[in-house]
């Protein structure tokens, strides 16, 4: 399918603005500029939001706690932001939060992990599993089952819903009810054909991938492990079931696709949706890109027919 008009648009609007490529930014410029790219998007309303922090394995961590308009709370979501695993933070996924919180008529938690380059793998991956048992455990305090609670993220926010996923398998818990796992990096690769064919031109780049894995990783050596690269897991059954979403022209695509048909080989019901025409970043550019905005409505539907008991059984396609 043709680019979308809109992602179109955008795409033309930031080259004529002559912004630099993420990868030969600063560190400190980058976060500044993503968080420029989202400061206009209007804030939905939502019944209350609260900014605490919780334990974590190196100290306490910045959580935003999003309570959905309808005020059903039906589930609890632990949502990872995306950024690289080195920008994003609270601010620049709180739009998107908040309509997650609505779709899905549960309360959301958004975790500002630790990150790279002050911070190496394991480090987020290690709060982010934290964050998670956390709301496990604590998912009575906010009126919700435990049995209720889900992990989602986008790109490496995607990537960190998935290994902790695997990690509460490998370690005993803690027992998630669902993955949300929107254009998810998912291994340390960029052969597959979507980074040949996406490589450039539509906003996330081969270039920014791998500034990013090299800002992430100690070393290639990590980029084998698992809770790095979740696709190399040898056995992915017994996991939650899993909602994935790719976008057409996104370097990750492929990966991502990858990991959904795994996870059905694996046994896990999985729902996995590409969305034609759309670029890396959509969901959270859902204030300019329509499709942003029903993909969220869509993974709000699935979470809360997941916590309700009345999703039925999915399988990648």
């Amino acid at each position: 399918m043709a680019l979308d008009p809109g992602a179109a648009a955008l795409l033309q609007q930031m080259a004529q603005a002559g912004a630099p490529p993420i990868n030969e930014l600063p560190v400190p410029q980058a976060r500044q500029m993503m968080l420029a790219m989202v400061a206009q998007a209007p804030k939905p309303e939502v019944a209350r939001v609260e900014d605490t922090t919780i334990p974590g394995p190196a100290g306490d961590i910045p959580v935003r706690i999003y309570w959905p308009l309808s005020g059903r709370n039906v589930g609890f979501v632990v949502y990872y932001h995306g950024g690289g695993w080195v920008i994003g933070d609270l601010e620049t996924h709180d739009p998107t939060c908040r309509h997650l919180a609505n779709a899905s008529d549960s309360i959301v938690m958004s975790v500002h992990y630790r990150l790279a380059p002050e911070h190496k793998f394991p480090a987020a991956v290690e709060d982010c599993y934290a964050a998670a048992a956390w709301a496990v455990e604590n998912a009575s305090r906010f009126g919700v089952d435990a049995s209720r609670v889900a992990v989602a993220g986008d790109s490496a926010g995607g990537n960190l819903a998935a290994v902790v996923a695997l990690a509460a398998k490998e370690r005993g818990g803690p027992r998630l009810a669902y993955q949300g796992l929107i254009y998810p990096v998912t291994d340390y690769n960029f052969d597959r054909p979507s980074y040949r064919d996406n490589a450039d031109g539509y906003l996330l780049t081969r270039a920014a991938m791998k500034w990013f894995w090299d800002h992430y990783l100690r070393s290639e050596a990590d980029g084998a492990d698992p809770l790095a690269s979740p696709l190399r897991a040898r056995d992915l059954s017994g996991l939650p079931p899993a909602t994935v979403i790719t976008a057409e022209y996104d370097p990750l695509r492929d990966e991502g696709e990858a990991y959904a048909q795994r996870l059905s080989e694996a046994g896990v019901p999985t729902i996995c949706v590409r969305y034609l025409g759309q670029i890396h970043g959509f969901v959270s550019l859902e204030y300019v890109l329509p499709a942003g905005r029903q993909a969220l409505l869509s993974l709000g539907a699935t979470l809360r027919a997941a916590f309700e008991g009345t999703l039925a059984p999915q399988a990648v396609g």
